[in-house]
């Protein structure tokens, strides 16, 4: 797997980074999303360097310029409910892409800390030879990233995978690199240390889900 830590270079994403996590600023669930959507975008932008480019001839008012852009064979797939900021943010650069929407969420055996994750909808084209870009806002354990990639294999094997996240764990990022392709690509803004025993990211930034949409029973 290729990743790239974005966190290991200084930029703007790293103010964005700071408000999400700011246990003050994150009330503000509009604030949060918006955050959420401008880390999508700042990702996006750096994931597009390596994307597959053809020249196109422009027509312009006073002339015709040739201009390299990427082939349009993206498909997003967002994984619910978190995912859903983090997938705006790239659909706002990627926007001629097609898109899927999956939903996993963590089963708990009674009161116990373990747990499965559940895949219980689908919406997605073809991902037959196409760029698959997975989009999961907290990387914690890798097996979201799992269930989601077994769940997608009914629509396809596509040519080469990105996973974009927010935030993940040291523990979910070996996970994921033993298990997807070695030429995947991993887009992540910070990586930490640890999991606490119910398999959230620590320091982290809490429930990325509860704090864009509220919390669930």
């Amino acid at each position: 797997m290729i990743i790239h830590n974005l966190e290991t270079e200084n930029s703007i994403l790293n103010q964005f980074i700071a408000e999400i996590r700011d246990t003050a600023i994150q009330k503000d669930a509009m604030r949060f999303r918006r955050n959420i959507e401008r880390i999508g975008e700042v990702l996006g932008y750096e994931l597009s360097k390596t994307l597959t480019y053809a020249e196109e001839m422009t027509q312009t008012p006073l002339g015709a310029k040739e201009i390299s852009v990427p082939q349009k064979d993206l498909v997003l797939c967002a994984i619910l409910r978190a995912g859903l900021p983090l997938h705006q943010g790239l659909l706002n650069y990627f926007d001629q892409a097609e898109n899927a929407f999956i939903s996993a969420y963590r089963d708990h055996k009674g009161n116990s800390d373990e747990f499965d994750v559940v895949v219980s909808y689908l919406a997605s084209p073809s991902i037959e030879n196409k760029v698959l870009v997975l989009i999961d806002p907290m990387l914690a354990t890798g097996k979201t990233l799992e269930n989601t990639m077994k769940a997608l294999k009914s629509h396809g094997t596509p040519k080469q995978i990105h996973i974009v996240s927010v935030i993940g764990s040291n523990k979910g990022v070996e996970y994921v690199e033993k298990i997807f392709p070695e030429n995947t690509h991993l887009w992540i803004a910070a990586i930490d240390q640890e999991l606490n025993s119910k398999g959230y990211i620590i320091p982290g930034l809490g429930d990325a889900g509860d704090l864009s949409y509220g919390s669930k029973l």
